[in-house]
């Protein structure tokens, strides 16, 4: 047992429960302090670094911890929606609405794929009868859906957080790190929704007045149609970038260094994708995006939104089995694909957090084998 303890805890990437909830803590102070004072700059500076990276690692984390869900035919149809999804986005500034009506259409499209793969009888039905009434009261509102859309995707990480607390052993320690991620999810953007910072708020675009101008093409983005030129737009102008900017803490400075199995699970199907590969990549798209942002904010951010579509919607069909529960849920690989290359990694096995928070991490049985739906929580 010592053994296997002292090699679980030179595991890199693995932390105590309580040092990865104060440091939630302090980057949900710092992002409302800096969407509270600035943000239009707070949120195009975020997109402007972190945006297609952020894409990356999520994908690399989706596609590794949830391999079990994207079996064939279904990820082909899955690409090609999306691929038309991503068609659709270009299209918008040169077609306007059938292109929105489209994208709407086909979103629900996947959703209604994911449940045709990973539901049966009773919830299937249910799910298809959901996924029509959504569809319609969408379509019939498409500024509305995209406003929500945007909100709601910065909002996802809350999911995936959830599922992997699991992994916490201490019972307290779980209820500690949930509570963190409701403050900065549901708790704080309420506070700023109901008028209790107004004191505070600006539009002042700031250090990038030159990139967007007076900053309404970020204000309308985020604000519901009609209401960009008002308090309530500005509210929802600051929760946006409050919430982008723990969107991205979440997947560029978390969950690379508290999923490692994911990364690895990720490597060992595509090993040529390493870390520093798809981190130079990130980093790379990041000074092309800067430059065309630059050139014309509103095409720049057209492309980037197109791009996008990969991640945005591969979260779906993951959403869907959290939320109702799948069939096709599996577990983590144990070992490496049979095309895998000679020599590559296998994943690491799921590691649980210690309750006592100093970083001691090692498989349980009970996570041996983890799953996403009837998965028992550890420590309870």
């Amino acid at each position: 047992m010592t053994s296997v303890t002292r090699a679980t805890d030179a595991a890199p990437g693995t932390q105590g429960w309580r040092t990865v909830t104060l440091l939630v803590l302090g980057a949900v102070a710092a992002a409302l302090a800096l969407a509270l004072g600035a943000p239009v700059a707070t949120a195009v500076i975020g997109l402007i670094l972190f945006g297609i990276l952020h894409n990356l690692l999520e994908i690399r984390y989706v596609a590794g911890r949830f391999s079990g869900l994207f079996g064939r035919p279904f990820l082909d149809l899955l690409v090609a929606l999306v691929t038309a999804i991503v068609v659709c986005r270009l299209l918008a500034g040169v077609v306007g609405r059938p292109a929105q009506l489209a994208e709407i259409l086909l979103g629900y499209a996947v959703i209604a794929v994911a449940a045709r793969y990973g539901l049966e009888g009773r919830r299937r039905r249910v799910a298809w009868a959901v996924v029509a009434a959504a569809a319609v009261v969408s379509s019939t509102f498409p500024a509305y859906h995209f406003v929500v859309l945007t909100h709601l995707h910065n909002a996802v990480p809350l999911f995936f957080l959830w599922e992997w607390s699991r992994r916490i052993a201490s019972p307290r320690g779980r209820r500690a790190f949930r509570a963190a991620q409701l403050l900065w999810v549901v708790a704080i953007p309420a506070v700023v929704l109901l008028g209790l910072l107004d004191g505070t708020l600006t539009t002042d675009p700031g250090i990038v007045r030159s990139v967007v101008g007076d900053g309404q093409t970020v204000l309308a983005a985020s604000a519901p149609p009609g209401a960009a030129a008002t308090l309530l737009g500005t509210r929802f102008l600051t929760v946006f970038a409050f919430m982008q900017t723990m969107h991205y803490v979440v997947w560029v400075a978390l969950m690379p260094r508290v999923a490692p199995d994911a990364s690895a699970s990720f490597e060992a199907r595509v090993p040529w994708v390493t870390g520093p590969r798809l981190w130079a990549v990130g980093f790379l798209a990041a000074a092309v995006f800067a430059v065309l942002f630059g050139i014309d904010f509103a095409q720049g951010k057209a492309l980037y939104a197109a791009l996008a579509s990969y991640h945005a919607y591969l979260e779906l069909p993951v959403l869907l089995a959290m939320l109702v529960g799948a069939r096709s849920l599996s577990a983590l690989p144990t070992t490496p694909p049979a095309d895998a290359e000679p020599g590559a990694p296998g994943p690491r096995p799921v590691p649980v957090l210690s309750p006592g928070g100093t970083g001691s991490l090692g498989p349980t049985p009970e996570t041996a084998a983890v799953a996403v739906a009837p998965e028992p929580e550890v420590g309870t």
